[in-house]
Parts: structure tokens; C-alpha cells; sequence
């Protein structure tokens, strides 16, 4: 039986602090944390100044389906599979390095607002590949491996890429989030220099 590695309360703090920073939702914080929710909230409210959004966390597969979601949790899923097979890490370490690369690779957001994919609904991503609700499927175009339903057919899958939406990308707000370009090569062979 393996040895569980004590975690001091400075380091659940410490992780606290860096899930905060990465936009985690209070339900994120209770679960990857010991600390009390008002241990959590003052925290939060501490750091951030305001108290922490209400609400349920998101419960559907069906978003990562959707077309900009899509290629930006595929982005995101790809990276963190790299890091749990060859950098040998796990659970919320290896969900918090892969979105800080996911971020990276996706481009800067403007200041104020918000990345495609938060780092709740990346961790909840991952909650769904581990319980095989959903996998990736490589694109017959492209070879990239994009997020999909496990139980949909997935024969000639043609990704979100290489067979756009008639109105992908027409407002502002998608073409700024997009970054098509960086996306698609990082989905290719996703680049991983700064994993140390």
C-alpha cells in the first residue's frame, strides 16, 4: 500500500492561492483543498476582493462539443495527456500546469477578459475523461486529436478547423478568442519545452 504524502496546511493555502489566482471556483477549491469553506471565502476574498461567483459548476459534455470550445479543450486536453504520460504528473498539479501551457498556446487575453476555456471547466474536463464520458479522436484532415463524445461515431471526424462553421469566427469576440493558427499546430504536436 502506497504511502499518502502529507500536505502541510501552508501548502494547502499555497495551492489555494494558485487555484484562486487561475480563476477556480469555490466548488474547485473545496474539492481539491482540506481547508473550510470560510477559510476559502475569506481567502478569496482576500485575493480577488469580491466573494466568489454562485452556482453549480458546469455538468454537461455537450459544451466541450460546441465549436470554439471544442478546439480549445482539445488545446487543453492534449497538453495535459503530454503531461501525465511523460512528465509523471497528476491530479490538480497536472491540471493547473497544463492550463497555465493552455493559456500560453491559446495567446494573451485583453485584460478583463476571459480565456475560452476557465480553469473549472478544464478541471471538469478532465473529471470526464476520467470517467470516460468523453476521448479524443483524431481528425481525418488535420491528424490533430479533438475532444468527443466517447459513445458518437467517429468514422472521417473532421474537426472544427478544418470544417468551420458557416459563422465561426463572425463577431469580434470569437476572432479574437480563437487564434486559429497556433491552436491547430499546437493540437498537431503540442509544444512542451517549459514543463519543468
Amino acid at each position: 500500500m502506497a504511502k499518502k504524502s502529507v500536505i502541510t496546511e501552508s501548502q494547502e493555502i499555497q495551492l489555494a492561492i494558485e487555484l484562486i489566482n487561475l480563476g477556480a471556483r469555490l466548488q474547485l477549491l473545496e474539492s481539491e483543498t482540506s481547508l473550510s469553506r470560510e477559510r476559502l471565502l475569506k481567502l478569496y476574498k482576500e485575493l480577488k476582493g469580491v466573494s466568489p461567483p454562485k452556482g453549480m459548476l458546469p455538468f454537461s459534455t455537450d459544451w466541450f462539443i460546441t465549436w470554439q470550445p471544442n478546439i480549445h479543450s482539445s488545446l487543453f486536453i492534449n497538453i495535459h495527456k503530454y503531461l501525465v504520460e511523460y512528465a509523471k504528473i497528476s491530479g490538480i498539479e497536472a491540471v493547473m500546469k497544463a492550463y497555465k501551457l493552455y493559456l500560453e498556446q491559446a495567446g494573451q487575453v485583453a485584460e478583463g477578459d476571459e480565456s475560452v476555456l476557465s480553469l473549472t471547466r478544464a478541471w471538469t474536463l478532465v473529471r470526464f475523461f476520467e470517467s470516460k464520458m468523453l476521448m479524443t479522436t483524431p481528425c481525418s484532415k488535420c491528424r490533430g486529436h479533438f475532444v468527443v463524445h466517447r459513445l458518437d461515431l467517429h468514422q472521417d471526424y473532421l474537426c472544427g478547423l478544418c470544417h468551420m462553421p458557416s459563422r465561426a469566427g463572425k463577431t469580434k469576440k470569437a476572432k479574437d478568442a480563437i487564434a486559429a493558427p497556433a491552436i491547430a499546430a499546437a493540437l498537431e504536436a503540442p509544444q512542451i519545452a517549459a514543463i519543468a
